[in-house]
């Protein structure tokens, strides 16, 4: 038995550590030797479900300092296993686990090395198989496989190098020109007249400006940050950070651009800035999706994660017709109920997080932001014809007076006690504050509408899905209306010792 604590890697479905040194404070937790053992894990339970030896793997990295020794480390371990890799050098997240759909690649499963939008000292892996990633479950089986001896006399497997990124790409022109034909002056070209700002955060991203909108006729002169650079040093590969899509906002408008696409560093998440530098995330972007989703199937159901907002809710059952059923955060969470409700008969294309997530029932539920950009890109092109900005499709959203959203972190080792805890004694104390009213269908935490004059809001306390946190996201359509709410938060959470509490201050 290898001697190794998986508990600090495992996060959920996927592996996350600490690849290398350079913050103070953080000690490696993610080594090569695990990473191998992993790989030569994977290879095991993909036997155990199929029964078939000799299969193929194929292997992707965004650009961390640590990716090409994880990379070797990888192909060393899988080819000892007798199996083929795929090397697909650097790739989007999305696209090596399209890899495992697309009969002429032909692969058996597929690992992405990604620590998504987290610092240059980490690093993580991601394991598709059959068009899906592993579940939690069984990537503690794949754990369990990877803990164990091994040892194999089977002959070496071969190594190949294959230009994933080049078909990814190839495959996304394919979609921006089908969507555009009929309307497009230049078939061949159909993005001519249009400026698009790329910014890749020196992450995988880059190939959008130019290997899809670049060929197709787009001016992307003005996008930046598109070479890969592991260390990130312009800003954060974060489409929720504020420094990032400022930045994108600030080159949209000083190249008087048509539209500004900020990619995470693993390509499966975006942001979106419109020709008037107005940035486009959380509740706007999944309102803009859904426009585009139910004016193609419409009186259907958009499922998002727990933290959107009423106004989103009256803005996709009222103004678009469709139903929304708010669910849990977390993009498999989403994409798991849409799946299931398509199951039961109630129709759904789009599965969505206010985090940039997106998966659209027509790409086989694949959160994918280069896949999401495309159908902006359509969309910006088929309106700029009419004459209309893209920012048409949710003139009509209502938005809050006042939002925020403040992370209380737990000081106890025990998290999910704490959190069970404080939302059993959260919940008890809004049942005496006058004009509060817990919402009875939700599906996280603990949604509380707060009716009164100087409130007119809502709040929602849960558990972060990867941090020792407790966040409550606050809204209110008054001014002076979150501090309100804060203030009557502070008396509860002020005698709580195994919670700092000072965000809320």
């Amino acid at each position: 038995m290898v001697d190794y604590d998986w508990s600090v890697l495992q996060n959920g479905s996927e592996i996350r550590g600490i690849a290398t040194n350079g913050v103070i404070g953080e000690y490696v937790t993610m080594t090569p030797e695990k990473v191998a053992a992993l790989g030569r894990g994977f290879v095991q339970w993909i036997w155990q479900k199929t029964g078939k030896r000799n299969l193929r793997i194929a292997i992707g990295n965004d650009c961390r300092i640590s990716g090409s020794t994880f990379v070797e480390m990888l192909e060393e371990s899988i080819s000892h296993t007798g199996s083929d890799v795929l090397n697909c050098g650097l790739a989007s997240t999305p696209a090596v686990l399209v890899t495992t759909l697309l009969p002429d690649i032909n692969v058996d499963g597929a690992i992405m090395l990604t620590g998504g939008h987290l610092p240059f000292n980490r690093n993580g892996m991601k394991f598709f198989f059959q068009g899906v990633d592993v579940s939690k479950d069984e990537l503690s089986e794949i754990i369990v496989l990877a803990s164990a001896p091994y040892t194999s006399d089977s002959p070496k497997g071969q190594i190949h190098i294959f230009n994933l990124l080049a078909v990814y790409s190839k495959r996304l022109r394919g979609m921006i020109v089908d969507g555009l034909k009929g309307s497009a002056a230049n078939p061949d070209r159909p993005l001519e007249g249009l400026k698009i700002v790329v910014d890749a955060a020196n992450g995988s991203g880059g190939f959008f400006a130019t290997r899809v909108l670049r060929p197709l006729g787009a001016d992307v002169s003005a996008s930046q940050f598109l070479r890969p650079d592991g260390w990130f040093p312009n800003h954060s590969p974060n489409p929720e950070d504020y420094e990032a899509t400022r930045s994108l906002a600030t080159a949209v408008r000083y190249s008087n651009a048509d539209m500004g696409i900020l990619f995470d560093a693993e390509v499966d998440r975006m942001t979106l800035v419109d020709d008037a530098g107005r940035i486009i995330s959380r509740n706007k972007l999944v309102a803009m999706a859904s426009a585009i989703v139910l004016e193609e199937h419409p009186d259907t159901t958009i499922v998002t994660d727990s933290i959107t907002s009423t106004g989103l809710g009256v803005f996709i059952t009222n103004i678009l017709k469709g139903h929304h059923h708010r669910f849990q955060r977390g993009y498999r969470n989403v994409i798991n109920e849409a799946k299931r409700l398509n199951n039961e008969g109630h129709e759904c294309w789009l599965a969505v997080e206010t985090s940039g997530h997106a998966a659209f029932g027509d790409n086989n539920f694949i959160d994918d932001g280069a896949y999401l950009a495309v159908r902006f890109v359509i969309k910006l092109a088929q309106l700029k014809q009419q004459g209309k900005s893209i920012y048409s499709l949710i003139e009509q959203l209502p938005e809050p007076v006042e939002s925020k959203e403040v992370r209380l972190r737990i000081n106890d080792s025990d998290f999910s006690r704490v959190a069970s805890d404080t939302l059993s004694g959260l919940r008890q104390f809004v049942s005496q504050i006058p004009g509060w009213e817990e919402v009875s269908q939700n599906f996280e935490g603990l949604r509380v509408m707060c009716n009164n004059d100087d409130e007119k809001g809502w709040f929602l306390f849960r558990l972060s899905l990867h941090e020792p946190e407790l966040p409550i996201n606050i809204e209110s359509d008054v001014r002076g209306g979150t501090a309100v709410i804060i203030r009557k938060l502070k008396l509860f959470f002020r005698n709580l010792r195994s919670i700092d509490s000072s965000a809320l201050y």
